[in-house]
């Protein structure tokens, strides 16, 4: 399927995509070895969403582990892997999924090239533990050999005056014209690649992105995947396609790119969003937009005065407590 008639010069006509719905495991048996250069996902937590049926940890990460099979078979030798996950919670005892995860990739011969922190500010509230304000990206490469594109994701120089103190050497710049490596702790707010800790809002009922997904995927989340770990037309993979921002963000950066999805309905959603990124009517949160942080003034920032009513309450009963003892 070709993108046709682009109105825009981002959407490259060339390009192709394909949003396929079916079972992952049974799509990925039909595609030849070593196609994408880049599989990116968030697969099912088994949290009991719509889309899951929730059992063991053991056994979904059995069938896990039967995907991740296939998914390294089409991966090329020059290719990397993204697997973005949280936690799996069941009666309060949290199992992080990005350390059994890790066990199974590494027996599939892929070596972790960064464990990247995705945070984000907002979400349930937990009551008998800390609430979950991130979650992981693990990314593989299945050889030493892989697409690792620095200068898409280079930053301004801290200190671009910085000098050589020794050596040859001596007295020249210390830095690269092009900027600096970034961290593998990325801050993407203000300060796009500066540091492993990504800050990039989840997509909850403000966010421009927002479908009737329970678990939607940033569509800048994963461009910054596609620009540092794939080449203009590369192919790409998300097997859990969702509502397609994978497909968005590859079509977007001059990539090709299928997706899977078992889901028929988040299938149709998914092209409906790639036919209005065509005509430009689609809401995507831009990729280097600052996090909004209300300002004093704004009322969400003020004390509710029924709280310094309660505090007024409290330290007053301490008061005539206290009085009372002596």
């Amino acid at each position: 399927m070709k993108v046709k008639e682009p109105l825009f010069d981002f959407i490259n006509p060339e390009i192709s995509y394909q949003i396929v719905n079916g079972d992952s495991l049974s799509v990925l048996k039909k595609i030849e070895d070593g196609r994408f250069d880049l599989i990116i996902t968030s697969p099912p937590y088994n949290v009991g969403k719509s889309y899951e049926i929730k059992t063991s940890i053991e056994k979904y990460l059995d069938t896990q582990e039967e995907i991740i099979n296939e998914l390294v078979r089409v991966l090329s030798n020059k290719g990397n892997l993204c697997w973005q996950v949280g936690n799996y919670v069941d009666k309060g005892e949290v199992f992080p999924l990005d350390i059994y995860y890790y066990q199974i990739f590494k027996k599939f011969g892929l070596k972790l090239r960064n464990r990247i922190i995705w945070h984000f500010g907002h979400g349930l509230h937990a009551s008998n533990r800390f609430s979950g304000r991130y979650e992981t990206i693990l990314w593989f490469s299945k050889t030493d050999e892989y697409i690792f594109n620095l200068d898409n994701v280079r930053i301004p120089a801290k200190y671009p005056g910085k000098l050589h103190f020794k050596g040859e050497k001596k007295g020249l710049p210390s830095g690269n014209p092009l900027g600096k490596n970034p961290s593998d702790i990325w801050e993407i707010i203000a300060n796009d690649w500066e540091t492993a800790l990504w800050n990039i809002p989840n997509v909850k009922s403000n966010h421009p992105e927002k479908t009737e997904h329970p678990c939607q995927f940033p569509i800048e989340l994963v461009e910054r995947c596609v620009l540092a770990l794939t080449d203009n037309n590369s192919w790409i993979l998300d097997p859990f396609a969702g509502v397609g921002s994978t497909v968005i963000a590859a079509i977007k950066n001059n990539r090709n790119v299928l997706g899977i999805e078992k889901e028929k309905e988040y299938c149709k959603i998914a092209n409906q969003r790639v036919l209005d990124l065509q005509e430009g009517k689609l809401n995507i949160r831009p990729i280097n937009k600052p996090i909004h942080k209300p300002s004093a003034n704004d009322k969400v920032s003020q004390i509710p005065k029924e709280w310094l009513q309660l505090e007024f309450e409290n330290l007053n009963g301490t008061y005539n407590k206290h009085n009372h003892s002596k």
